[in-house]
């Protein structure tokens, strides 16, 4: 979480009025963070990279505009890192599309764990069936770590409502991948 002396509030308002320094004072402060949420959506540093820098890139385009909530700009950075991210996985999954129609002269073997991927795979397209917002609920309370008032003043909705969303999101992904649990699935050895 943050503390006291990690708040935005003078560092935004001079970033606000064209302050250089004071918006690089702010990337040093949240870029770790930005980054790890965009590495742990995409996978992939380069790509990562690339939405992190988007993020800010946004920040102070949008500088005007943006809130702080409880004091940083922070929640909203974590939000649009996650659409960002969404955006290029879709990007990305255009491209390979396209690529996986090109005639191919041998096969790849992917050395995953069948598993692991089906696991993977199924969660990632439970996620990619959630809206922008509830996505950003989810990822903001479950993955950072955030107070559920804070989730909601980012994504602009008042707590109460933000619950509700979470508690069926949740509900949906509880319901979309039951059968991944592990306490269900057999020991080596054993059967199903």
């Amino acid at each position: 979480m943050q503390d006291e002396q990690d708040d935005d509030g003078p560092l935004w308002t001079r970033a606000r009025s064209n302050d250089g320094t004071a918006f690089a004072e702010l990337f040093d402060r949240h870029r770790p963070r930005v980054y790890r949420r965009a590495l742990s959506l995409l996978g992939d540093v380069h790509d990562a990279e690339d939405v992190t820098a988007a993020a800010f890139y946004e920040l102070w385009r949008k500088r005007r505009t943006v809130p702080l909530v409880a004091g940083s700009v922070l929640p909203w950075l974590l939000v649009t890192a996650v659409n960002l991210g969404r955006n290029s996985r879709r990007a990305a999954a255009r491209y390979r599309k396209l690529l996986d129609r090109l005639p191919r002269e041998e096969e790849h073997v992917d050395p995953v764990d069948p598993a692991d991927a089906e696991v993977r795979q199924r969660l990632e397209e439970s996620l990619r069936g959630l809206s922008p917002t509830d996505a950003a609920l989810l990822v903001l309370t479950t993955l950072e770590d955030l107070p559920v008032w804070q989730a909601a003043a980012a994504v602009g909705l008042q707590p109460p409502a933000a619950r509700v969303r979470l508690h069926r999101v949740r509900k949906r992904l509880r319901a979309d991948l039951h059968d991944l649990d592990p306490t269900l699935r057999s020991a080596p050895g054993g059967t199903a």
